[in-house]
């Protein structure tokens, strides 16, 4: 069963676009984002397993310079995002 999560990580000051870069070279990411807000990176992970998304987490992310925290989401139901013109979110009335 494939797993899919969104890990929000708190980063030491002055690194959110150099990890956001480290994190996008690691198998598994499929996105990394430095980001405005509560959190400094946004990264959307893929695994095989819950026991493979804990290694990821655990020997790959936590590892690397700069990671202070992480908080991880897992993903229970996904969709596709519809492009807004099709979806009428964007249109005027």
């Amino acid at each position: 069963m494939t797993v899919q999560a969104y890990v929000f990580v708190e980063c030491a000051p002055g690194k959110p676009i150099q990890l956001a870069d480290a994190l996008g070279k690691i198998a598994g990411v499929r996105m990394a984002h430095a980001v405005t807000g509560a959190y400094d990176v946004i990264a959307f992970v893929h695994a095989e397993s819950m026991a493979e998304l804990g290694d990821l987490l655990s020997r790959h992310i936590h590892a690397l310079p700069g990671v202070l925290k992480t908080t991880t989401n897992v993903v229970v139901q996904g969709a596709a995002a519809a492009d807004s013109t099709e979806s009428g979110r964007g249109k005027r009335p």
